[in-house]
């Protein structure tokens, strides 16, 4: 029973699918099932977050004594990643406390580093699957009236195995996969869907005669202008780049635009420092070795840049250069650089500056030319 939603890219039908976090939600309601009626059901379904009903196969389903067990299989679509076809399983078990609890088991990662949705010590199942998983359980509660706690639990058979194969051992997460997803749906698409997706929204722009752009990688950028931190005028076209930093700067100078500034997070912003212009991962990291190279300009001692490589996440390196005083400095530093190697990209015509935020500290900083292009724009304004 494939998951029947799809995308077109490049000309091509491509069929969604599913989270992690989707499967263990699922497992999760199939195995409550199980343990509350004595029945196993032999599909399952529930309303991901992003709207969409995902109802799929229940594998297996096992009763024994006070716990029952539910298992369904990772389906990518046409996106398949390391956790394709990855057997999720829940344990459902009585417990004498009335609230839920949800927990990992063997085969899902935990969490070693600080900075990442989970603290040090949790299992590595993010905030919207948790969420997921209490959802269905309490649906198949509040239907039979069951009032008590339990315990779920979940399980990834061939997860410790599979996550070498991720990025999770250099997020500082050991032992399995992580559960993951926010929308609950895998949408694949194609690169250069996705470039050509940039390169239609710019043009929208540039057709007006606008000359003016913003840039953002996603949501975070977004959210973050619109929380009023930084004031631009609603008139300036705003247009979402993904990872693709350089091909959307040489979009934009092919389209005319000729002041470009770029919102958004350290995260994948620090890339930049490094002339790194396609942010995703797969592509290139270097974000802690960014970090260290610079904090050991401004004087960081060996251990401070010790830290700084084992860091998981770039708000955990500023707030290791925050207790050693070395925040401002670094960061400094980083946006001279992010500077040096955007004027490289776009050349002598075109006027372009970036500004940098993250989830924990906010507000961060702005190149040279991001104050240049906002000094102008609030004078026009």
């Amino acid at each position: 029973m494939a998951f029947e939603q799809y995308i077109y890219a490049d000309g091509k039908k491509l069929r969604c699918g599913y989270t992690t976090g989707t499967c263990a939600a699922l497992a999760a309601g199939a195995a409550t099932r199980r343990l509350l009626t004595g029945t196993a059901p032999d599909t399952i379904a529930l309303k991901t977050p992003k709207g969409l009903v995902v109802q799929v196969p229940v594998q297996f389903a096992k009763l024994e004594q006070e716990q029952a067990a539910c298992g369904v299989v990772k389906d990518g679509g046409d996106d398949q990643d390391a956790t394709h076809g990855l057997l999720i399983v829940a344990q459902v078990a009585y417990s004498s406390h009335r609230e839920l609890v949800i927990q990992g088991g063997t085969g899902v990662g935990k969490v070693t580093k600080p900075g990442l949705d989970q603290p040090v010590g949790a299992y590595a199942i993010n905030h919207v699957p948790r969420q997921m998983i209490a959802d269905a359980v309490h649906t198949v509660c509040d239907e039979l009236g069951y009032e008590g706690g339990l315990v779920i639990t979940i399980l990834v058979p061939d997860g410790e195995k599979v996550a070498k194969k991720t990025y999770n051992p250099h997020m500082g997460i050991v032992g399995g996969i992580s559960i993951l997803g926010t929308s609950g749906i895998v949408e694949p698409m194609s690169v250069q869907a996705i470039v050509d997706t940039i390169a239609l929204e710019m043009r929208q722009g540039a057709v007006q005669g606008e000359k003016r752009l913003v840039l953002t990688p996603g949501n975070y950028g977004t959210d973050f202008l619109k929380s009023g931190a930084i004031c631009i005028s609603d008139g300036i076209p705003h247009v979402k780049c993904s990872n693709f930093v350089g091909e959307s700067l040489d979009l934009a100078k092919l389209e005319g635009f000729e002041e470009i500034l770029l919102v958004g997070h350290i995260g994948k912003f620090v890339k930049l420092a490094g002339g790194i212009m396609n942010t995703h991962s797969r592509w290139a990291d270097g974000r802690a070795e960014l970090f260290c190279a610079h904090a050991a300009l401004c004087g960081a001692s060996q251990q401070t840049a010790k830290a700084l490589m084992d860091s998981a996440t770039a708000d955990r390196c500023l707030e290791i250069l925050e207790k050693h005083q070395l925040k401002e400095a670094v960061l400094d530093s980083l946006l001279t650089a992010i500077q040096t190697h955007l004027s490289r990209r776009v050349g002598q015509d075109v006027a372009v500056g970036a500004i940098l935020f993250s989830n924990q500290f906010g507000y961060l900083g702005q190149t040279e030319g991001a104050k240049e292009i906002l000094n102008r724009w609030n004078r026009k304004n």
